[in-house]
């Protein structure tokens, strides 16, 4: 599966895309928002549904180093001003931060070689 978003600070969304076929899995947004702050949400979205469906070892691709770093450390270290605008995605990083805090996963999280594979087939083409 591959995990990736569009957006760096404004309209942000994501969506996660299984790869032997290209169709889209998942999609959220947009909302206010980050591109790392997205590919992390992309990421932990991935987990939890390959974890319901007992899927515990396809790999997840994300091109955002960052965004796998927080998913290592469970923490979203955003540097996003928090305020109205931004509240509701908080939440989600709150929600996000506790699922990972509460779940084991065994799922590899990959690094995506742009360089040599192009871009990420999740991204959005707007980069």
């Amino acid at each position: 599966m591959d995990a990736a978003c569009s957006g760096n600070p404004g309209p942000m969304e994501y969506r996660g895309i299984y790869l032997r076929t290209g169709k889209e899995i998942f999609r959220f947004g947009p909302v206010h928002g980050t591109n790392n702050i997205g590919e992390f949400l992309a990421i932990v979205h991935a987990l939890a549904l390959l974890k319901q469906k007992g899927l515990h070892t396809m790999p997840i691709y994300s091109d955002s180093v960052n965004a796998q770093i927080w998913v290592k450390k469970k923490h979203c270290k955003t540097t996003l001003v928090r305020n109205e605008e931004t509240e509701y995605l908080f939440s989600l990083i709150a929600r996000a931060e506790a699922w990972l805090r509460n779940n084991n996963y065994q799922n590899p999280i990959l690094k995506w070689p742009t360089e040599e594979w192009g871009e990420i087939p999740a991204d959005f083409g707007r980069k």
